[in-house]
């Protein structure tokens, strides 16, 4: 059984509106000495705070949480977390960004290895926010969020030719 009951489709111009509000956030903050954006969710965030908040360094932690699943159609069921890159310091300074903090699993694991970074993400839910620093959404445990980059445009039937008749 999946424990996402809800479908949230995040599109493009959504998330580079979030993103650049949680670049106002976090430039009320700084100054910053770089971002570290957690892959591969990070990524795309990352690229529109660099942009908007004039920072030039920017780094990587390779962490995978998400293995292919049951939690329903094109979703994923977190697995066992492993590092394939991690970065050096203890964050002091940085950025740590991320799409989403969903279980907390995986914010645990970058909270440990980077104690000081500001932790930063589009979206939380409840059991992962505490684990936080700045987000800009919370959506309900239950949901299942489709980023644009997991996504393609198809055909959509009209909801009219839906009904059985």
């Amino acid at each position: 059984m999946t424990p996402y009951s809800k479908d949230f489709p995040v599109s493009w111009e959504e998330l580079h509106r979030n993103a650049r509000a949680l670049s106002w956030r976090l430039l009320e903050q700084g100054p910053w000495k770089g971002i570290i954006a957690i892959t591969r969710g990070g990524l795309v965030p990352a690229a529109i705070l660099c942009r908007e908040m004039d920072i030039r360094l920017i780094d990587t932690i390779c962490i995978v949480s998400y293995k292919d699943g049951e939690a329903g159609e094109g979703a994923m069921k977190q697995g066992d977390l492993s590092v394939l890159k991690g970065v050096e310091g203890d964050g002091e300074g940085f950025i740590l960004i991320d799409d989403l903090v969903d279980t907390g699993r995986t914010a645990k694991a970058v909270r440990e290895m980077l104690p000081k970074a500001h932790f930063a993400t589009i979206y939380a839910k409840p059991a992962g926010k505490p684990l936080v620093d700045t987000f800009i959404t919370e959506v309900s445990q239950d949901t299942w969020i489709r980023f644009p980059w997991d996504m393609e445009y198809t055909f959509s039937t009209p909801l009219a030719n839906r009904q059985e008749k």
